[in-house]
């Protein structure tokens, strides 16, 4: 006989199908053809994630006679661009924390641009029609812990001092007020600066966008090997060859085709549940009527948003790190990561007891040591590459592929002057010191959500040096 209440936390998995709910979706385009044969263009894109994406349509927005050609392993959008939350941030840095302590001196650059990057995307989905339910309602970080409630408020100082005028701190009845969960204590509305969208559809979208300029998009052709090829490059393909003037790689999370780049990013998996459709009761209970994204402030923290059916996607504290750093499919499903995630639902929004969740899914983030992308070129300046978004790929993406476009180009802008643009983070250490790195740091990191945020020597050594371990 079960010992599972019908309204246990397990129970509500057990019907969860183990796939992507954002590529759950009728509205799922078929691939395009594989290559066959050799190609050439002026420029070849590797990757047809958001990276890749953009970088295609941007190319061919500013120049519509350059030719385009795009490549994708899989599909477009299958990977980390069709199984995110879809929290579309303007933020460049992975915060305004990580942003000050990096480049203080830019920073007030860095959120004007990032701020620009993200009216740029809401204005291409509006040109090109795209129905991935754009909604920019912002994003509150939570405290949940009574520690947390000092550092939002040190926060919101530090975005007055930069004039930025979009964040509001709310006290406890003000978030409850809200969204209602017994574990809210105060919480930072950036109100302006993070979009809600749905992730799937917006890569499509921006296929389709891509296809309708003369981007000529071969899905299911996995490039294998970057050669020099005259005053050009060669890229190889399963069944046949492009050759370009220039390439793009938006490969993030997968190994990179410039060998150097490899140990700036590891492979860390992130999962999320997504439940069934609210009813008008249970969204009553909640509030949420300003729909807004939401993240506690733990070093392991949870990001949970609604969507447009009135779904809760819920994502995040296990930051899974494989040893090795491989990418394989069946590393997607972790179940005790599910029990966990869903246990924490119901501990933050008891009032939904009951509610089943019909998801459950992971996938591969590329994490680098600074939490934010980098950037470079290799062969001579013809190929150009940007990596290590930490997560926040869905909006810093179309900045990495403006980035790798001025890069090609070989023209000075405001992007590529800046010291974000020209620096590297350091590399993670080889196995197995990264392995264990790694582990040390997890280790320390739960250590520090439990003891009211006090960071270990550990910790504060990886700060000194500028290292760091995130999704």
């Amino acid at each position: 006989m079960s010992h599972l209440s019908e309204k246990s936390p397990v129970h509500a998995l057990a019907d969860a199908a183990p796939t992507p709910f954002w590529l759950d979706d009728p509205a799922r385009p078929d691939a395009r053809p594989a290559l066959v044969g050799d190609e050439t263009c002026d420029l070849l894109v590797v990757g047809g994630g958001y990276s890749g994406l953009w970088t295609a349509l941007i190319a061919k927005e500013r120049d519509p006679q350059r030719d385009v050609v795009l490549i994708e392993g899989a599909e477009v959008g299958w990977a980390a661009s069709g199984r995110n939350g879809g929290f579309c941030a303007a933020s460049l840095t992975h915060g305004l924390g990580n942003g000050l302590a990096r480049w203080p001196d830019e920073l007030a650059k860095l959120e004007e641009l990032g701020l620009r990057n993200l009216d740029a995307i809401e204005d291409a989905v509006g040109r090109y029609g795209i129905d991935c339910a754009f909604e920019r309602t912002g994003e509150i970080d939570i405290a949940t812990e009574p520690h947390q409630i000092a550092e939002l408020k040190e926060a919101a100082e530090d975005a007055a001092r930069l004039g930025l005028d979009r964040h509001t701190f709310l006290d406890q009845d003000e978030l409850r007020a809200e969204v209602d969960s017994p574990t809210f204590r105060a919480g930072l509305w950036d109100r302006d600066g993070v979009a809600m969208l749905n992730p799937a559809r917006l890569a499509w979208g921006l296929k389709q966008a891509c296809l309708a300029l003369g981007v000529r998009i071969y899905e299911r052709t996995r490039a294998t090997a970057l050669t020099g090829e005259g005053l050009g490059m060669a890229v190889r393909t399963p069944y046949g060859r492009v050759f370009a003037r220039h390439v793009a790689l938006g490969t993030n999370a997968f190994p990179s085709l410039v060998r150097r780049v490899r140990p700036y990013v590891v492979p860390v998996y992130d999962h999320a549940l997504m439940t069934e459709p609210l009813s008008d009761e249970q969204l009553a209970a909640l509030g949420w009527k300003n729909r807004q994204g939401l993240s506690d402030s733990n070093n392991h923290f949870h990001y949970f948003r609604i969507t447009a059916d009135n779904r809760i996607l819920w994502g995040g504290y296990d930051i899974v790190y494989r040893y090795g750093g491989g990418v394989r499919a069946e590393y997607d499903q972790h179940p005790a990561t599910y029990e966990k995630l869903a246990r924490h639902f119901f501990r933050c929004f008891p009032q939904l007891e009951g509610l089943r969740f019909t998801h459950a899914w992971g996938g591969a983030i590329d994490t680098c040591s600074r939490f934010s992308a980098f950037f470079g070129t290799a062969h001579a300046g013809r190929v150009a590459y940007a990596a290590g978004y930490t997560g926040l790929g869905v909006g810093a993406t179309r900045f990495g592929a403006e980035v790798m476009l001025d890069l090609l180009s070989g023209e000075r802008t405001e992007r590529t002057e800046l010291e974000m643009v020209r620096s590297k983070p350091l590399p993670f250490p080889p196995e197995p010191l990264r392995w264990a790195g790694i582990g040390i740091t997890q280790w320390s990191m739960t250590r520090a959500d439990t003891h009211a945020g006090r960071r270990n020597l550990w910790l504060k050594a990886m700060d000194k040096l500028g290292l760091g371990f995130d999704s």
